[in-house]
Formats: structure tokens, C-alpha cells, sequence
């Protein structure tokens, strides 16, 4: 075997060993959090999505999420995943937004809004 090889080929298998372990992680993720599995199984509603935005969203994010207070959601969905949108809206990890526990259902909808912004 050529050296260079016995040297690229740990590297290749040490990239391949992180890439499974973030899968298994996102995997687990999604399977283990009952209230994420259950707003992933269901199928949103995007009007319903906004009138939920606008009563609970829109004073920090505007009306049409191009941000005041709180950052711009315009094209947030390409940005976070369904699973990192849902735990930035119900951890309250980045104050000053607060914590917000919506149904899942109503969760779901949230998303569906948020993927057309």
C-alpha cells in the first residue's frame, strides 16, 4: 500500500465515523422527543400557521417575519431543520425569546408558515 494512502484512509474513516454519529444523533433526536415525533407526523396548515405566528410571533419578528426585535425568518426553513425550529420556539434557549409550548398541531402548522417566509 502506498503511503499516502495509509494516511488518507484513517482520515476517510474518521469523517465517516462523524457523519454516523450526527445521523444516529438527528436520528434519535426525532424518534426519542414524543411531542417532535408527533408535529413531524403531522400535516400543517399554513393560514392556520400564520394567524399563530401573528398573535405570538409577529411583535418581535414582523408580520411578514422580516425581523424588528428578533432576527428575520424569511427563508428560516432553509437555514433550520423542522427539528431545530421547533426546539428554538419551545426551549426559550435564546432569550429574550421567550419559552412558547404550542399544541402539536398548532406546532405543526407554525412550520408549514415558516417553510413559505
Amino acid at each position: 500500500m502506498q503511503p499516502a494512502l495509509v494516511k488518507v484512509i484513517p482520515m476517510f474513516l474518521g469523517i465517516a465515523l462523524i457523519i454516523l454519529a450526527w445521523l444516529g444523533v438527528v436520528y434519535y433526536v426525532e424518534h426519542a422527543d414524543p411531542y417532535i415525533r408527533d408535529v413531524l407526523a403531522l400535516e400543517g396548515d399554513a393560514e392556520r400557521g400564520q394567524e399563530i405566528f401573528v398573535m405570538n410571533c409577529a411583535t418581535c419578528h414582523g408580520l411578514l417575519g422580516k425581523g424588528e426585535v428578533g432576527p428575520s425568518l424569511q427563508h428560516v426553513s432553509s437555514r433550520k431543520s423542522d427539528v431545530g425550529l421547533i426546539h428554538q420556539v419551545v426551549s426559550g434557549d435564546t432569550p429574550p425569546m421567550p419559552q412558547f409550548q404550542p399544541s402539536e398541531q398548532d406546532m405543526a402548522d407554525l412550520l408549514e408558515f415558516l417553510e413559505r417566509l
